[in-house]
């Protein structure tokens, strides 16, 4: 099934949540919603499933006008953020529920409705448990059964509000590639709201950004990560550090030194957004990378984290954080420690106009700073 959205645009009271979204979802595709909280994801899954009205523009459905159509007809299975299960009942009539209520003349015989129900439940991994009620199941079975409840009535669009939200990480792990290979068994057209990152990019085919009720950028996880085109979908798709710099004829300057700028963007102040990962830790007075741009000055270590093969480090250079990953190894052969001197280097830039820069993400690189300290400080005081 595929669907349109065309110049959607919706307000509530005096707040502008969605705002003139054009986007197209393809058959069979499994399309991420990413996107902060209060960015219009789910208003978007809301209107596609009939539950909110836009303002003005159009949803087309295999090039019918959807608001047309009865809600029946649209083909849409719903799996809530807080699954709304029936507590009352059983696994098992859970799931047949939306079979049980259809008019007498759809509605399956009991034996149909059985057999669908056990296919299902073997399906999530859930056969054995038809009788338990929710009271007696873990959150993952309950995600699990709502998800069962969903594709009982044979939708043709799956739309998953956040359904891992309540979940700890080993969970949500386990059942996001449950998600994906039921999904491909089941052939559906699968839009999957989140604000998690590592979901969007592990589960979909596609994922669109959206920010402040506008779409950032659509393209696959690859594109989206490695060919980002705004500051926001930049800094929201992973940790960034940001360095001041200025363009000039097609070149970032960084004092006396210089890296090319690709893509070009016009002359005048700039900032260059790069990964922890991007961020080269050298002994003082080692030479210029070969595959990077050394920074002047030094930097101080104030926090290293080991964990397995990865070490995190944090340094203050000049009088901002940079947040740095490497190797463990690599972190002995330095022989880096909390104050330590050393200097950075950079691969991989990407650079923005400064004043673009400033205002999609000045706020969040913040957070992430505040976020460091209060990790620092929070292991500070379990060792005392």
């Amino acid at each position: 099934m595929r669907i349109t959205l065309k110049d959607l645009t919706k307000r509530f009271a005096d707040t502008l949540v969605l705002d003139n979204i054009n986007l197209e979802i393809r058959e069979h595709e499994f399309l991420g919603l990413l996107g902060p909280s209060g960015s219009g994801k789910t208003t978007i899954l809301r209107i596609l499933a009939g539950l909110e009205i836009p303002d003005s523009g159009t949803v087309s459905i295999n090039e019918q006008d959807a608001f047309a159509l009865p809600l029946i007809e649209r083909q849409m299975g719903f799996v809530f953020q807080h699954y709304a299960l029936f507590e009352h009942m059983s696994v098992f009539e859970n799931v047949a529920f939306g079979l049980r209520v259809r008019p007498r003349r759809q509605r399956p015989s009991e034996l149909e409705i059985s057999e669908r129900v056990d296919k299902l439940l073997e399906l999530v991994q859930l056969g054995g448990m038809e009788g338990r009620f929710s009271s007696q199941l873990s959150g993952g079975q309950r995600q699990r059964v709502a998800l069962a409840r969903a594709l009982a009535t044979e939708p043709k669009v799956l739309l998953l509000d956040e359904p891992f939200g309540a979940l700890d990480a080993k969970v949500r792990i386990e059942l996001r590639r449950s998600l994906r290979n039921i999904h491909d068994a089941t052939k559906l057209t699968t839009v999957f709201v989140t604000h998690d990152r590592e979901e969007a990019l592990d589960l979909a085919d596609r994922i669109a950004i959206i920010n402040r009720g506008k779409i950032e950028q659509i393209g696959t996880p690859t594109e989206v990560y490695e060919e980002s085109k705004t500051p926001f979908v930049f800094d929201f798709l992973g940790r960034t550090n940001a360095f001041k710099c200025e363009v000039i004829s097609g070149t970032a300057k960084f004092e006396k030194r210089s890296f090319p700028v690709d893509p070009p963007i016009a002359d005048g102040p700039a900032v260059a957004f790069v990964r922890p990962n991007h961020i080269q830790l050298l002994k003082v007075g080692s030479p210029s990378p070969s595959d990077g741009l050394k920074l002047p000055g030094t930097a101080i270590v104030r926090h290293v984290s080991a964990l397995g093969p990865w070490a995190s480090v944090e340094l203050r250079y000049e009088r901002q954080v940079v947040e740095c990953e490497l190797m463990r190894d690599q972190l002995k052969e330095l022989g880096i420690k909390v104050g330590s001197k050393c200097e950075i280097g950079l691969r991989y830039p990407r650079i923005f106009e400064r004043l673009e820069a400033e205002r999609d993400v000045g706020a969040a690189v913040k957070t992430w700073q505040s976020r460091l300290r209060f990790r620092r400080n929070r292991k500070s005081s379990k060792g005392r």
